[in-house]
């Protein structure tokens, strides 16, 4: 490692309706988390003001929501969200989705989300946890 000082360290697990995600390393600009979503269950419609994201599914399928525009994932396929753009990940199977996603941007904090659409129950425009 840089020495670089982590706001969440890696490998700690945080749970969320949908599933979970876990940082798996972080440095000056970028983060990578492996993100784990149930079967049925789908992220918030939301967006970012100072970050972009790359995506990768590495077990499962998935089907993104890019500025209301569907694109279908397999194991191996890649999309990228850029900075400003709505977006979700979504997890139309039967078994887990699990996706790779590299952040990169000037901050990466849990608190640069607006939601735009949530299924359970949280603030609409809400500016916390996907």
């Amino acid at each position: 490692m840089d020495g670089t000082p982590r706001s969440e360290p890696a490998g700690n697990m945080d749970r969320r309706p949908w599933g979970s995600f876990t940082v798996l390393d972080e440095g000056e600009g970028y983060k990578v988390k492996r993100i784990e979503v149930l079967p049925g269950k789908r992220l918030s419609y939301q967006r970012h003001s100072r970050r972009c994201e790359h995506w990768m599914v590495v077990q499962g399928a998935g089907k993104v929501t890019l500025e209301g525009r569907e694109i279908l994932l397999q194991v191996g396929d890649t999309a990228d969200v850029p900075t400003g753009a709505a977006h979700r990940m979504e997890n139309p199977g039967k078994e887990t989705l699990v996706f790779i996603e590299i952040q990169r941007g000037s901050y990466l904090g849990e608190d640069d989300i607006v939601r735009l659409q949530d299924d359970f129950g949280r603030l609409i425009g809400d500016k916390e946890n996907g």
